[in-house]
């Protein structure tokens, strides 16, 4: 008796285990609903010279986009093609960067304004696929959404093909049941806010920029944040550091956070002296190409948060026990 009853339940175990991995094989690549934006690409000098501001400096679209061989190029202060290619290697798979030069064959070109503008604010691709999230431009008006797209369009186009994603089990597990379309959080501006303070630094910090993005604690599988905005904590690897981890300051203007003692212009020189600990994630050589008043603006900013008391301590540290 006892033998069938263990029979049974190793059964329905068995079953049960079947049929969540069929489960995933069907839906990790299931297709979403979301729409096309109305967005046109421009071939006006003003328009594409802000695409270009934002994918070099702020937007920091070249940090994963530019190819590795171009990767000292780039840091040495020149604009090499966002032809793509790195691969990001990490628990959910091998996730290869896109060629963002308007290729027909091999980039955006075989592309619509549409689809560009859906990846970047709704995170759907053109086959209705959800995106990997790594993306941080749903909030961006339309003027700038509209700028960055006139800005891939008028690139040279580099043939480069870039292999597609290739997910392990627990990145079918993520898309599966964890990703969807993120999306803004409100009707995006129009346009971008000109007046240098707050509002505009909001607009870069929360969306553009993205510094909420690694100065906020955040799950590593679904990238939710699970801590308090811009308070720092977030743990991130270091390969070439394996007993040691960075960890992410907190940013807000409370006593533990790092621009609390900083003068607005403490601040500015700041990014502009670059890489000071080499081996930060931060895209220091994109920030240090954004402008005074872009800067001015996202420290206005971070000085109207509600100061938030979390010691995080050096950036480098050993490994927690």
């Amino acid at each position: 008796m006892i033998r069938k009853v263990l029979l049974g339940i190793a059964i329905a175990l068995l079953v049960i285990v079947v049929g969540f991995f069929v489960t995933i094989n069907l839906r990790w690549d299931r297709t979403l609903e979301a729409p096309l934006p109305e967005i046109a690409a421009s071939t006006d000098y003003a328009v594409i010279a802000r695409g270009r501001y934002l994918a070099y400096g702020p937007a920091h679209c070249a940090a994963c986009h530019v190819s590795d061989a171009d990767q000292a190029t780039l840091e040495a202060g020149g604009q090499p093609p966002l032809s793509g290619g790195h691969v990001f290697d990490i628990p959910p798979g091998k996730f290869h960067v896109l060629n963002l030069t308007p290729d027909s064959a091999t980039g955006i070109g075989r592309r619509t304004d549409g689809e560009l503008a859906r990846i970047l604010r709704h995170d759907v691709r053109a086959d209705g696929r959800a995106a990997i999230p790594f993306m941080e431009a749903q909030e961006a008006s339309d003027e700038d959404l509209t700028a960055l797209i006139s800005f891939l369009r008028s690139q040279p186009p580099v043939k480069h093909e870039v292999p597609p994603h290739k997910l392990t089990t627990l990145g079918k597990m993520v898309m599966s049941f964890m990703i969807t379309p993120k999306g803004p959080a409100s009707t995006p501006p129009a346009v971008t806010p000109k007046e240098v303070g707050p509002e505009r630094g909001a607009y870069l910090a929360r969306g553009i920029a993205s510094c909420v993005g690694c100065h906020t604690q955040r799950s590593m599988v679904t990238g939710a944040y699970t801590g308090p905005e811009f308070a720092g904590g977030m743990v991130m690897e270091l390969p070439q550091y394996p007993d040691h981890e960075l960890v992410t300051p907190n940013i807000t203007p409370d006593r533990t956070g790092r621009i609390a003692i900083w003068t607005e212009q403490e601040f500015i020189d700041r990014f502009r002296a670059e890489v000071v600990l080499p081996e930060s994630p931060m895209p220091w050589v994109f920030f240090a190409r954004t402008s005074d008043d872009d800067l001015r603006s996202i420290y206005r900013f971070l000085n109207t948060l509600p100061p938030i008391k979390n010691e995080t301590g050096v950036s480098l540290q050993p490994k927690r026990k």
